[in-house]
């Protein structure tokens, strides 16, 4: 029979041994999320170039903030990429996986097709179009010209940089969200498709009283994923138009890499990253909120 001592030094090298199946997870929390987060939140209060010195400057790195015009202008760029990106995305994303979700010869052979660009590397998509965007010499304005059509400023005039930018991150990324939707779409029970058929629905009708509702999870997740990636922005624009032309491209997460390590200003581009953290963290939930009032009955 197992009296209480034992008991106990067995539970207790239980402990142990959780510990250690923790421990690796321990290690890369502390050194690559709570150290860097202590660590950049110390830099808002500070000067650093990484060279010299930390020097305390207390709030200046705010009040230099409140006054750059650039700050508004990356978040006004930011907006304007997720106004146009997060509609599209959804819409193709949706188009597509209605598509995907009908018995369609070589199904599986397309679903894998679209999933394709989310695992290329980013670096290689944006090269990629920067080729077919390309004014002179593109392989889109090569089309426009033999149709007979003028070419196009896709990254050269400012109003179509950033649209440009949102269709090309719409196909590099819309296959994590046609899975998202697909998913969706199999949980609808069949029976309600076949109920409402019965009942002389069209397939408009069903869609909209049928298919969306049932989708309104999935439409939740995915608006709320696609606004945190567009606040993310960084590749696209740095590769193809570093920012420009005429700041028309400057994405917030472009405009702190540039304040951090083209400028060396390491304290500025924390105070920077704070502000767009609650930037983001305000539209979600302001997001939610909408998505949450709509829905209710």
């Amino acid at each position: 029979m197992t009296g209480p001592r034992s008991l106990v030094r067995r539970l207790a090298a239980g402990d142990r041994t959780a510990y250690w199946f923790v421990l690796p997870y321990a290690v890369f929390f502390c050194a690559f999320v709570a150290y860097p987060l202590v660590f950049s939140f110390i830099l808002v209060f500070h000067r650093w170039n990484v060279v010299t010195p930390m020097e305390w400057i207390g709030l200046k790195n705010f009040d230099r903030l409140i006054g750059d015009g650039l700050f508004y202008r990356s978040l006004l760029n930011t907006l304007t990429f997720l106004v146009i990106h997060i509609p599209l995305q959804a819409a193709v994303a949706l188009g597509l996986a209605l598509l995907l979700n009908t018995a369609i010869r070589g199904r599986g052979f397309f679903r894998a097709i679209y999933f394709l660009p989310v695992v290329v590397s980013g670096v290689a998509v944006t090269i990629l179009w920067q080729q077919l965007y390309s004014y002179d010499n593109g392989v889109l304005n090569a089309i426009l010209r033999a149709a007979g059509l003028g070419r196009v400023p896709w990254l050269v005039d400012p109003s179509m940089a950033m649209p440009s930018i949102a269709i090309m991150a719409t196909w590099k990324n819309v296959g994590i969200y046609i899975v998202l939707f697909l998913v969706g779409l199999q949980n609808i029970p069949r029976e309600l498709y076949e109920a409402a058929a019965l009942d002389g629905a069209r397939p408009a009708a069903q869609f909209r009283h049928i298919t969306l509702p049932m989708l309104n999870p999935t439409i939740v997740v995915i608006i709320v994923l696609s606004t945190i990636g567009g606040f993310s922005l960084f590749i696209e624009p740095y590769v193809l138009t570093g920012g420009g032309p005429m700041q028309s491209t400057l994405s917030g997460m472009l405009y702190i890499y540039n304040q951090a390590f083209s400028f060396d200003h390491m304290g500025y581009a924390a105070t920077l990253g704070f502000v767009y953290a609650l930037v983001i963290l305000a539209v979600v939930m302001l997001q939610r909120r909408v998505i949450d009032t709509e829905l209710t009955p």
